[in-house]
């Protein structure tokens, strides 16, 4: 079934996937970035139980940029960790999930909860291509000094302004801006924070 979807796009799902495109993810190479993800997720949790300095090289090759300063404890789950970006004086709690499908960008001197799913993959609504295993990403921007309280789910396509706070358990379905306080599910203002 997939041909049909792809008849005249004479590009690899991995390149489809890169693109922002639908693509179906059993392409060789796709899996192959799963599994080293999954290999260096596993030997930075094992590190840093005996050592954290020994398993900060481990995490410096699975995350694409990752900040010195930044902090991640573990377990951590990606797709591919790659497509991730964390800057300076970011400390992540444990238990990320970073579906990194599209690009992940966190800013610098964020607060990321325990539990915090930031989530870019994306399906069909139509059953018929969803049976058929389709998929595409939107990437996820997280400004400077945002607080993501434990819990937090935020869902493909969305960014947050920077110095933003959300509060432990909402889902971010939409855009935030900067220097405000969202609660519930889905997430919505309810007040603004003053410099």
């Amino acid at each position: 079934m997939a041909a049909e979807y792809f008849r005249d796009d004479p590009r690899s799902n991995h390149e489809r996937m890169l693109a922002g495109d639908l693509y179906i993810s059993d392409d060789p190479q796709i899996l192959a970035r799963q599994q080293r993800a999954i290999r260096l997720a596993g030997a930075y949790a094992s590190a840093y139980v005996e050592d954290i300095d020994a398993a900060r090289p481990f995490i410096h090759e699975l995350i694409g940029c990752l900040a010195e300063s930044a902090h991640i404890r573990p377990p951590i789950f990606v797709d591919y960790g790659s497509n991730i970006s964390i800057g300076e004086g970011t400390f992540i709690n444990y238990n990320l999930t970073a579906l990194d499908v599209a690009t992940i960008s966190i800013g610098s001197h964020c607060q990321i909860g325990p539990n915090v799913q930031l989530l870019t993959p994306t399906h069909p609504v139509a059953a018929q291509p969803r049976r058929d295993k389709l998929e595409s990403a939107k990437p996820i921007v997280i400004g400077d000094n945002v607080w993501l309280g434990g819990g937090v789910i935020v869902l493909p396509g969305v960014t947050i302004g920077e110095n933003t706070v959300v509060g432990a358990g909402a889902v971010v379905s939409r855009d935030l801006p900067s220097n405000v306080v969202a609660m519930g599910i889905p997430a919505k203002i309810i007040r603004s924070i003053e410099s």
